[in-house]
């Protein structure tokens, strides 16, 4: 390949001296008619020229070995892998995260999981509108004393995939002014809903207390 290489360097000098020399008559013998002849000779002298660098790139550029140890590139677009698709299982996944959030960290854990526009359905009480509003009257989760604890028993999503409900078994264990233990049972529903950023929040909550299951 060093002959190919060689070849195109000499052709391009070749070529540039024709065009310097071609100008140079041009501006000398502007009316000469041995400038015409010159001159039409120089410019079948340098399609030559042309056609024989055309023709020593090609071969130059075919004789070369492809490197083949660079990664290859790739235009096709790679699209984001999307997120896997909630089911009732992830809902209920979600309600065993969401208890032991609760357990750990008190109020602040369980309303973690409240939307901003969360209603809660207590019993026996008014409706309570707004996550700010529900967490006033969630304290009673910092006191080590009182543990609430609860159980999905079903779960449902709907076919958009981002709306469900869970519904299940509460247990509220706590203790009288005596400090014997007190514990408390009921059922609830929770309406699950699929934020913006791709998380979970509970957007309404109701409750209802229900007999002791060991007494009825």
């Amino acid at each position: 390949m060093k002959f190919f290489s060689s070849y195109l360097t000499l052709g391009w000098i070749l070529l540039i001296m024709i065009s310097v020399y071609y100008l140079g008559v041009r501006r000398s013998f502007k009316s000469s008619s041995v400038n015409s002849k010159i001159g039409g000779a120089l410019k079948v002298l340098a399609l030559v020229c042309l056609g024989c660098l055309a023709v020593a790139a090609l071969v130059h550029t075919s004789g070369r070995t492809a490197d083949h140890s660079s990664e290859p590139i790739s235009f096709a677009y790679v699209l984001p892998a999307a997120s896997p698709k909630a089911t009732a299982e992830t809902l209920k996944q979600l309600e065993v995260e969401f208890m032991k959030a609760a357990a750990d960290k008190g109020s602040q854990g369980y309303m973690s999981y409240y939307a901003d526009d969360a209603v809660e359905v207590p019993n026996g009480a008014p409706l309570i509108q707004g996550k700010v509003e529900i967490a006033k009257g969630m304290g009673f989760l910092d006191d080590k004393n009182n543990r609430l604890l609860w159980s999905p028993v079903g779960a449902d999503i709907s076919s958009s995939g981002d709306l469900g409900y869970t519904y299940g078994n509460f247990e509220f264990h706590s203790k009288d002014k005596t400090g014997n233990a007190v514990v408390e049972h009921g059922k609830y529903t929770s309406i699950w809903k699929r934020q913006k950023d791709g998380s979970w929040k509970v957007v309404l909550d109701m409750g209802n207390a229900s007999p002791d299951p060991k007494k009825s």
